[in-house]
Parts: structure tokens; C-alpha cells; sequence
């Protein structure tokens, strides 16, 4: 079976440094995720103190994943040109802009105002963590390292939907978003004492800028590449439904159509957040390890997801059991890991000084899915009286869409991955002593 990527020349060797390195930026995404998973908790308190349904209600996650989505482009562009530690520390600043401004929001509009300027934040975090494992880690390393990026986000969703849910009823809308909020101060702060945006020795090659110039150039060599388009449908068909679940609809799905409670529903969510966190480590070694593995995995888990859900929305009773809501919940758990695996397309297929774009068009696709789905399915619970079996029949048509450009892109994307690690071999071989 093929392993993952040889160690190629100018390679970061990794070590102590590194990890502690990496660690600041993971925590600035770590934070990002606790504001942008915090509505998830909090919708229901939201409609009542909006006063608004569930299109409006949407309207939230909705413009703030409009906004990270519009924004993953220019950011992986700004990422290759500003560098890591500029990019995480003007998202750090937003973000928590954006949270407090949601804690003392006096109406919709200014509250909608402040998702945006969450959403804008966040949209600078992942790509910037993802370029630091590619400046700090060597190749070979990489499948791992974008997996448990994506389980410290996890371990951010975690917070929010234990911690924050908990601060919520307990002391309080203001007083719960407001103190969320100094936790982007102390990232902030770490980031500007600590972070570096690549070991001494390993400065990336001076790579020209000229304006619309460069913009085009990079975005077109980007997007020419089958690898990062693969990535890009791969992201989009893995990532939504889970998004979609633990962002907004989960806890009015298990609440009001399943008749659960609160407490319980909470529990469900925990669930999705845990499974998440144990399949991306069972995910991250077996990419990293064979890299045949990929759309395997990613099949599966598209596959296994569709089935899950129709069972539990054509259930022939009122409610679906519990034990196949547990089974829900754990399978949505796996959708988070397999999007990442969208990156480990990307990524060998764009040189270093194109990561940060490839990375950024791969990641607008699970967020343009999530934040159709959002919309579509707020539309759809208006318009049936909140028939969830209805509205939530939206997520198979994206499925289906995503499945069919994988499909139609997987074989060129594998063969020119191919030529490269070949010719990659190749220099290595005639690289001097």
C-alpha cells in the first residue's frame, strides 16, 4: 500500500519547538470554533430574545458562514503573502469583536452585524493553522497535523456546547457571551509574544507580488491543479451535515421533533463532538499511513451518513428511538474528520508558496454546503410548520451532487499526484550532499 509522502528537500524537521509553535496557532483556532459553535447552544434563546423564526434564525449562521466562505480565497492569498502570525492575530482581534458585540447586541440587525464580523475573524484562523504545519512539520507529517487541527476544533465545540451552554442558563446571555470573550484576549496575547511563522533556516523562497497579477495567477494555478478541486468537493460533501447538526439545527431537531429534552439533546450533541475527536486520530494515521485510503473513507462515510439519516427522518413513528439517534450522532461525528481529508488532496498537489490558496478554495466547499443547507432548511420548517423529515431531505441532494464531482475528479487527481511524488523522488535522489 502506498505511504504517505516522502520526506522532500528544505523539509521542516518538526520536533519540540514545532509543537509548541503550533500549539498557539491551534489555540487561536480552538477559540474561533468556541464563538462560531456558541449560536448551536444558544438558538432557541435567540429566537426568543430576537424575537424572530426559524428564517431569520438561520439568517445568523447563515451570513457568518457567507462570510467565512467569501472570505477563504482572499485569506489563503493573504495567508501566502502577510505570513501566519499577521493573519492570526487580525482574526483573533475580529472574532472576539464579533462576540462581544453578540453579547450586547440590543437588536437583530446589530446582532447579525456582529455574526458577520465573527464569521470574517474565524475565516482567518484554519488556513493560517494549516500553512503553520506546513512551515514547522515535514511533509510526511501533514495528514496528521491537519487531522488534529481539526480535532482541537472539535475540542472548541466541546466547550461550547458543555461550558457555554452551561454559562448560558446559568448567569445569562450578556454575562455568558461577554466573559467568552476574554478567551480571544489571551489567545491574542500569545500569539503576538510567541508565534513565529517558521524555524530558523527554513525561510519560504521570495515569491513575487503584483497586485491583481499575483491574485490571478495564484488562484487560476490553484484551481487548475484536479487535486485542489478534488479537495474542494470532497470538503463540501463530508463537512455539512455535522455543520449543519452542531451550528444551528440539532438542538431544535432533537428538542422539538424528537421530544427530548434540553439536557438531553445537549448530551447527543456531546456525542457528535466526541466521535468526531476519536475518529479524526483513527483518521489522521490511516491517511498519513496509506494514502489509497482517502476517497475510500470519504465514501464511506458520505454513504453511511445518508443511510443514517433517512432511517432516523422516515422512522414509522413519532420519534426515532434513542439508540438510533446515538447511532446519528456518531455518524455525524465522522463527518468533520473526513473533510479534512479534502486538505490531503490539496495539499501535494500546490507548491508551498500555493498551500494557503489551494487550502482556502478546499475550504470554501463544506462552508458554501453548510450554509446552503442552513438556509434551505430554515426555508423549508417555515413553509411545512416545521416538518423536519421535509426540510432536512435537502441534505441527500447535496450529497449527491458532491458524490458525482468526486467521482468525475478522483482519477485525474490521483495520476497528476502520482507524476508529482515521482518527480519529487527524482530531485530528491539528485539533490548533492
Amino acid at each position: 500500500m502506498s505511504r504517505g509522502s516522502a520526506s522532500l528537500p528544505g523539509d521542516p524537521p518538526g520536533g519540540r519547538r514545532a509543537v509548541a509553535v503550533w500549539c498557539i496557532g491551534v489555540s487561536v483556532y480552538f477559540v474561533a470554533v468556541i464563538f462560531r459553535t456558541s449560536l448551536g447552544v444558544a438558538g432557541l434563546d435567540a429566537a426568543d430574545r430576537f424575537h424572530v423564526g426559524a428564517s431569520a434564525l438561520s439568517t445568523f449562521s447563515i451570513l457568518q458562514l457567507l462570510v467565512y466562505a467569501g472570505m477563504q480565497i482572499p485569506v489563503g492569498l493573504l495567508v501566502d503573502r502577510l505570513g501566519t502570525k499577521k493573519m492570526l492575530s487580525i482574526g483573533a482581534v475580529l472574532f472576539t469583536a464579533g462576540q462581544l458585540g453578540f453579547a450586547f447586541s440590543p437588536s437583530y440587525g446589530t446582532a447579525l452585524a456582529s455574526r458577520a464580523l465573527l464569521g470574517c475573524g474565524d475565516a482567518m484562523t484554519f488556513i493560517s493553522v494549516l500553512r503553520l504545519g506546513t512551515r514547522w512539520f515535514p511533509a510526511r507529517r501533514g495528514p496528521l497535523v491537519a487531522q488534529l487541527a481539526g480535532l482541537a476544533g472539535m475540542a472548541g465545540n466541546l466547550v461550547s456546547t458543555l461550558v457555554l451552554a452551561r454559562l448560558l442558563h446559568g448567569i445569562g446571555w450578556t454575562p455568558a457571551f461577554a466573559g467568552s470573550a476574554l478567551a480571544g484576549a489571551v489567545v491574542l496575547v500569545l500569539v503576538f509574544l510567541f508565534l513565529k511563522d517558521h524555524p530558523e533556516g527554513y525561510e519560504p523562497e521570495p515569491f513575487p507580488h503584483q497586485g491583481a497579477a499575483y491574485v490571478r495567477k495564484q488562484i487560476a494555478a490553484s484551481w487548475r491543479e484536479p487535486g485542489t478541486r478534488l479537495g474542494l468537493w470532497v470538503h463540501f460533501t463530508t463537512q455539512f451535515p455535522a455543520m449543519v447538526f452542531l451550528l444551528l439545527w440539532g438542538l431544535p431537531f432533537l428538542v422539538q421533533a424528537q421530544g427530548l429534552s434540553r439536557a438531553t439533546a445537549g448530551e447527543l450533541l456531546t456525542l457528535v463532538v466526541l466521535c468526531n475527536m476519536v475518529v479524526g486520530l483513527v483518521y489522521g494515521q490511516i491517511v498519513a499511513r496509506h494514502h489509497t485510503a482517502r476517497l475510500p473513507l470519504v465514501l464511506g462515510t458520505v454513504g453511511a451518513t445518508a443511510v443514517v439519516w433517512a432511517a432516523t427522518l422516515v422512522y414509522p413513528a413519532d420519534h426515532a428511538p434513542m439508540w438510533l439517534l446515538v447511532v446519528l450522532c456518531a455518524v455525524l461525528g465522522a463527518c468533520g474528520p473526513a473533510s479534512m481529508i479534502g486538505f490531503d488532496f490539496a495539499r501535494p498537489a500546490n507548491p508551498p508558496e500555493r498551500q494557503g490558496t489551494a487550502s482556502g478554495i478546499t475550504n470554501m466547499g463544506g462552508f458554501t454546503a453548510s450554509m446552503t443547507t442552513l438556509f434551505v432548511v430554515g426555508v423549508l420548517l417555515d413553509a411545512t410548520g416545521d416538518n423536519y423529515a421535509v426540510a432536512f431531505s435537502c441534505v441527500f441532494v447535496l450529497q449527491a451532487l458532491g458524490v458525482s464531482q468526486i467521482l468525475r475528479l478522483r482519477g485525474r487527481a490521483v495520476r497528476r499526484e502520482r507524476e508529482r511524488l515521482v518527480a519529487s523522488r527524482v530531485e530528491t535522489v539528485h539533490v548533492p550532499a
